[in-house]
């Protein structure tokens, strides 16, 4: 999510809510879908999306007087990790409370909303574990995602608030994806920002979101993002692009020196049924402006492949596999992207072993990370200077919502 490519040794920060393809299909399933009957069985949450092998539990719906049938889940998960070579002030061992949310949302009617509440973490590769509470407080504070939603008919609807990106293929926390911990390629982009969002059916086949927003999150509203997805059969096809119209020096930890820059993505889904098959590839550039302080432009190329396997009885194993690397030196003026120096590069190997039954899940990520072309002081260990690290990181969680439907 490029919230944490400038860390070093001394500085300690941390942070997509959906995939765009998967977010896309939901949004155009609730446009075109008529309201359940009274006494049918409640469904999923329909702007919620699960990328990876889990399974949310259908609402529980209420009365709401005057706002009407609400649907509401939650979620309660503990975080422990364990990994070598750590860099100060993270520890070799931890653990936390990594999610204690509820998600309430009016999914029926021309005008709809979504409420996504509490506390969250959001685990990277390559950089140090933030907790829940320097997380909400340095991020998107305690209601990440917000927004009104109108439908303009059955195949368009608007939407205005705080919103999941449209880019890139994995989200941003941690229940949502293939893996616990999120991936160098991810770090890139961003997760959330704030703006209006169109989306449209085009044909049988294609939808289609464009955003205006305030990028990474900056407040500043200049970036347009959009995102087109083919689905056929098992196949799912997304193109994802993103930029800055203007500039902007500003920054904080949620709003890296990347939010001037542009990003594309292009990501290939197979569904079929035990195996979830997902390529990806990415790329970014941070154009030179010395008024917002890059000298040199710089640019990030790489990719990723997911792929998840059910088995039997909940038990299933996703793995995920990145490359990335960035372009420039030490020397050139080039900005530190990655977070192990300037024209460095890193891969990262990550399985998630994973058990759900009903409402409870336990899963562990055995992941490792290394860098390449690196830049002593920013990489690994007490002195920087460790090109691997090694993790092994466990959650343990309980999904709530309408357990009798199940």
């Amino acid at each position: 999510m490029a919230l944490l490519t400038t860390f070093t040794a001394a500085s300690y920060a941390a942070s997509d809510f959906s995939s765009s393809a998967a977010l896309a299909d939901a949004q155009d399933a609730q446009a075109t879908t008529p309201a359940a009957a009274p006494a049918a069985a409640p469904a999923p949450l329909s702007t919620f999306v699960l990328t990876g092998p889990l399974q949310w539990l259908p609402p529980a719906i209420f009365d709401a007087g005057p706002l009407g049938k609400l649907s509401v889940n939650a979620i309660m998960t503990g975080f422990a990790q364990f990994q070598d070579n750590s860099v100060s002030p993270d520890h070799e061992s931890q653990a936390t409370l990594s999610n204690g949310q509820v998600f309430i949302q009016k999914p029926d009617g021309k005008v709809q909303y979504y409420i996504q509440a509490g506390v969250y973490t959001m685990p990277t590769l390559g950089v140090p574990f933030v907790n829940a509470q320097n997380t909400v407080n340095n991020f998107f504070g305690p209601v990440p995602v917000a927004f009104l939603k109108v439908l303009a008919g059955k195949t368009t609807s608007f939407e205005i608030g705080s919103l999941p990106t449209l880019m890139g293929a994995e989200s941003t926390f941690t229940y949502q994806n293939f893996n616990i911990e999120r991936g160098i390629v991810w770090n890139q982009e961003n997760a959330i920002s704030r703006g209006v969002q169109v989306n449209q059916t085009l044909g049988k086949y294609l939808s289609a979101s464009v955003s205006w927003n305030d990028g990474y999150y900056s407040n500043r509203y200049s970036w347009l993002s959009g995102s087109l997805t083919f689905t056929k059969g098992p196949h799912t096809l997304v193109y994802d692009g993103m930029g800055n119209l203007g500039q902007t020096a500003y920054q904080t930890t949620a709003t890296p020196v990347q939010n001037n820059g542009y990003m594309h993505a292009l990501i290939y889904t197979y569904t079929k049924g035990p195996w979830i098959v997902s390529p990806y590839f990415q790329y970014s550039k941070l154009p030179t402006n010395l008024s917002v302080g890059v000298p040199t432009a710089t640019s990030s190329t790489g990719g990723a492949v997911n792929v998840s396997y059910a088995f039997k009885d909940g038990f299933s194993l996703p793995v995920r596999w990145e490359y990335l690397t960035s372009s420039g030196s030490a020397t050139d003026g080039s900005i530190n992207l990655l977070g192990f120096g300037a024209g460095s590069a890193g891969t990262t190997f990550t399985a998630t072993p994973t058990y759900q039954k009903g409402g409870m899940y336990l899963r562990s990520d055995l992941a490792w990370v290394h860098a390449m072309n690196s830049t002593s002081g920013d990489v690994f260990g007490p002195t920087g200077t460790n090109q691997s690290q090694f993790r092994a990181a466990l959650e343990f969680g309980f999904i709530f919502g309408n357990n009798l439907a199940k």
